[in-house]
C-alpha cells in the first residue's frame, strides 16, 4: 500500500477479531512506534501489549476502575467487556520527565504520534485498528496498573485485529480549504 494512499484513507475499524499482528508484524508495528516524532530523542513512551490472558487482567482493571469511579451496571459492564472488542491492545503511556526544552504537552503528543504510527503500520501489513480512550484513561486504579506516576499520561488504547465488517462508505476526504490558512 502506498504510504500516501494510506495517510489520506486513513479509516478506524471497531470490529476487530483474530488474527491479530503477531511476530515479525507486530514487531513492524511496535518500530513504527519508536520512530514518531520525538524531540530530543527523549522516547517518551511505553507500549504495553495487551493479548490472551493478558485481556482478562485488563477486563478486571477496567471493571475495577468503573466502579470506583460510581460507573452504574451498564458502564461497568462496558468496562470489563472492552478487551474483549480485539484480540490485541495496545496501551500507550506518554512518560514524562521534566525537560525545560520539551514541556510535558509535546511529550504526551510525541505518544499520540506513536499511536498513530502503529496504527497505520498495522493497516501497513493488512490488519485494522481503532484507537480508543475516555475516561478510564484517567483513573487511579487503571494508571496504577500500568505504573502512571503523577506526570504520564495513559495516550490511549490501540485496539488491534483483522476487520470483521468492510466499510459500507466509501471514505469521503475532507477539503481541506476551511482549515488552512497561509500565512
Amino acid at each position: 500500500m502506498d504510504a500516501l494512499e494510506l495517510l489520506i484513507n486513513r479509516r478506524s475499524a471497531s470490529r476487530l477479531a483474530e488474527p491479530a499482528p503477531t511476530g515479525e508484524q507486530l514487531q513492524n508495528i511496535l518500530r513504527a512506534g519508536m520512530r514518531a516524532p520525538d524531540h530530543k530523542s527523549m522516547q517518551p513512551w511505553h507500549f504495553f501489549v495487551i493479548e490472551g490472558e493478558g485481556r482478562e487482567r485488563f477486563s478486571a482493571v477496567l471493571e475495577q476502575g468503573a466502579i470506583a469511579a460510581g460507573s452504574d451496571d451498564k458502564a461497568i459492564d462496558k468496562a470489563r467487556n472492552a478487551p474483549f472488542r480485539a484480540p490485541l491492545i495496545i496501551t500507550v503511556v506518554a512518560k514524562c520527565e521534566e525537560n525545560h526544552k520539551v514541556p510535558r504537552w509535546e511529550q504526551e503528543m510525541s505518544a499520540g504520534c506513536a499511536v498513530m504510527a502503529m496504527q497505520m503500520a498495522a493497516v501497513a501489513q493488512g490488519f485494522g485498528g481503532i484507537w480508543r480512550s475516555g475516561a478510564l484513561t484517567e483513573s487511579p486504579v487503571v494508571r496504577e496498573a500500568f505504573g502512571c506516576r503523577e506526570q504520564d499520561k495513559i495516550v490511549g488504547f490501540l485496539y488491534l485485529g483483522t476487520p470483521q465488517l468492510k466499510a459500507s462508505t466509501s471514505i469521503n476526504v475532507p477539503d481541506p480549504t476551511p482549515f488552512v490558512t497561509y500565512f
